[in-house]
This record gives C-alpha cells, structure tokens and sequence, in this order.
C-alpha cells in the first residue's frame, strides 16, 4: 500500500466515519434522556435517501403512505391516553401534533408531484417528511412503556426495525436508488483529489456537532435535555416533563437521520433496509462513548469509519466483521472499567 492509497482511505473513511457520527450522537441523545436504544434510527436515514431520490425522479416517495399511517395511530394513541386520563383539552392538542403537523409537508410532497423544484426545495421537504418518523414511533410504541425495563425497549426496538422494514419494502419497493450528487466540484491536493461531495459530509458533521453543543449549552431545551439524561428522576422532581424530553430528543435525532440519509444518499445505492448496517454501525461508535459521552462517541465513530475504509482495500467480504469484531475489546474495556450496576441502583445513582 503506497502512501497516496493510504491518504485516500483515509479521506474515504472520514467521510463515512462523518456520517456514523450523525447517526451516533442521534443514537446516543434518545438512550441517554428515554434508555431507549433506537434500532429502526438506521430506518430513518435509508428513508431520508430513497425520499429524495424519488422527489428527483418525479416520483411519489412512499414516505407518504408512512407518514400518513404513522400519523393516524399516534392520534388515535394520544387520544385514547388522554381520554383514559379525562384530558379531553390535550386531545386537540395531540392531534395537532402528531396529526396536522406532519401531514403539511405530505399535502406539499403530494400536491407537487410531477413538478420539477429545485434541488434546495427537494432536500427541505424530504427532512420535512422524514424529521417527524421518529417523534411518531416513540407516541406510538416507546412512550407508552417509558418506565418498562431496558431490556423490553430493546426487545421492543428491535420489533420496531422489522415493522419499518416491512413498512419500507411496501412502501419503497426492493428497488435500490442513488441521489443526485449536492456537488460535483473536484479538489486537487498534491497527487490525492478529493471531490466536495466528501468535503461536504465531513463539515456536515462538523457543522451540526457543534450546533449540537451550542443547543445544551446555551438554551433552555438543550439544558432540559441535558438534566434529564444526567438524573431522570431528578429532573422529573424539578417539573421537566418526561414525555417533552422524549419528544425532543426522538425530534432532534429523526433530524441527524435524515441529513445522514441526505449526505449518504450520493455516494452509495441504499435499498429499503441497509439503514440496518449503517445503524450498526454508528452504534458501535456510541458503544465506545458508552452510550452517553458525545466526543468519544464522535472518536468511535471515526475510528469504524477508517477501520471500514481499510478493511475494505484488503478484503472487502471480511470488511463487516473487521468492524463488529470491534465491539469485543470495546465491551471488555467498557464492561472492566465500568463494572456492573443493578437496573434500580444505576436509576438512583444516575
């Protein structure tokens, strides 16, 4: 291996790795304020892809039909718990939330089938259409049994993932697809070019990280965020609404997906269901952060990303188990460093 291929790796694993990132810090904001680890988030970010390519293809997305179906049982789920609470004033409230909201970027995406809009107005209304996926999944199956143990949100996490994939295939077709490239300007650096579409992915994740910082630092949301996932029961005592947390974490995350899924969709063909490797992925990232720490999630995330880029140049067949083969000695790490604590006891102490 030269060192001009070894500098092109490199730069093809940042840019993969800028995308785990996304997704990671996605992953790592729902667990650490619902302890919820979101398997279908690699859903969102497939979803945000093949809605666009379809917006550019002058095509219907199926994104509609899934937020269509998607809207009607969270309503129907936020009724029937505020009626079973004899809160019928929130009713009007949920519907406006979990119904009317949605389905504004659906009455346009339908309404402007057929018709040619730009590229800018394209890419804004597929994160409008996929953005409120993950707030209605968590109304729907995840708020429901916020209190439940880890072990059955995971269980039913996962249940979610095979329900979505299902959804996508009805909905999307096995047809995989590739957008249409944000930009197609080269770079040329000494021997190595580097096209701007890479550039772009990598100041992405640089751009919303920091965004990402200056949210829990400096406002009041963010700060809510924060205090939640530190002590839960804390910040429940305090008067922060565990049910508005839920809802703005699963709405900041869905939003990480789907620029993911805007980001991605050039540079590879994503089918219905390959959200499942890239969420895997990433979740390996937020493994090495441990689940709550953001910059080591974000350092995890890089190091899958060269691991894959040169994984890939030696055996491309063995590339995913050079990657999930890093999970052992992160999980020993982790599991030696950290020890072991009782569900309650870890509710308590955190």
């Amino acid at each position: 291996m030269t060192s001009d291929i070894a500098l092109i790796l490199a730069m093809d694993g940042l840019a993969s790795g800028a995308i785990y990132v996304l997704v990671g810090l996605g992953l790592v904001l729902i667990f650490s304020t619902t302890r919820v680890i979101f398997v279908p988030f690699g859903d969102i970010v497939a979803f945000s892809a093949l809605t666009l390519a379809s917006l550019q293809l002058g095509r219907v997305p199926g994104t509609l039909k899934l937020i269509i179906v998607l809207a009607i049982t969270a309503c129907a789920v936020d009724a029937y718990h505020h009626w079973r609470q004899n809160q019928p004033q929130k009713i009007m409230r949920g519907l406006l939330g979990y119904g009317a909201l949605p389905l504004i970027p659906v009455a346009i995406a339908w309404l402007s089938a057929g018709n040619h809009l730009p590229s800018w107005a394209q890419i804004l209304l597929a994160l409008a259409l996929v953005t409120p996926i993950g707030p209605l999944i968590d109304r729907i199956a995840l708020r429901p049994i916020a209190d439940a143990s880890v072990l059955l949100l995971l269980i039913v996490s996962v249940s979610l993932h095979y329900g979505l994939a299902g959804l996508g295939l009805i909905f999307f077709g096995p047809e995989g697809f590739r957008t249409a490239p944000l930009t197609n300007t080269i770079f040329t650096v000494g021997n190595m070019t580097v096209t701007a579409q890479t550039v772009l992915m990598i100041a992405a994740a640089l751009v919303f990280s920091l965004m990402l910082f200056l949210f829990f630092e400096f406002t009041i949301s963010g700060k809510t965020l924060r205090a939640t996932a530190v002590n839960r029961l804390g910040a429940r005592i305090v008067g922060i609404r565990a049910s508005t947390t839920s809802t703005l974490a699963f709405l900041l995350a869905s939003l990480l997906g789907a620029i993911s899924g805007i980001l991605i969709g050039p540079v590879t063909t994503l089918y219905y269901d390959s959200g499942f490797l890239i969420g895997l992925k990433a979740f390996v990232g937020a493994i090495f952060g441990a689940m709550v720490s953001y910059p080591l999630t974000a350092v995890g995330a890089i190091m899958v990303g060269i691991l894959e880029s040169f994984a890939s140049f030696w055996s491309s067949s063995f590339k995913e188990v050079a990657v999930f083969s890093l999970l052992i000695p992160i999980l020993l790490w982790r599991s030696l460093s950290i020890g072991h604590l009782e569900e309650e006891d870890e509710e308590i102490e955190t």
